[in-house]
């Protein structure tokens, strides 16, 4: 397993999915811009802590999706 840095995230401008509704649901949200990793939280507790995810394995996550 590979260690990577956790960026700082006091700052980011998180989207959520176009598939989601207005009443939130049950959604995630991603940051945009880092180099290497997609932070990735739970937009029901934007407060408790996000998921760095390296970006070969977000995308293969999207790529499954599909």
């Amino acid at each position: 397993m590979t260690h990577v840095s956790r960026p700082d995230l006091s700052a980011v401008a998180w989207r959520r999915s176009s598939y989601s509704n207005t009443q939130g649901g049950e959604c995630v949200e991603v940051a945009d811009g880092f180099t290497g990793v997609v932070p990735v939280r739970d937009s029901k507790n934007p407060h408790h802590p996000a998921l760095v995810i390296s970006d070969g394995a977000w995308g293969a996550f999207v790529d499954s999706l599909k």
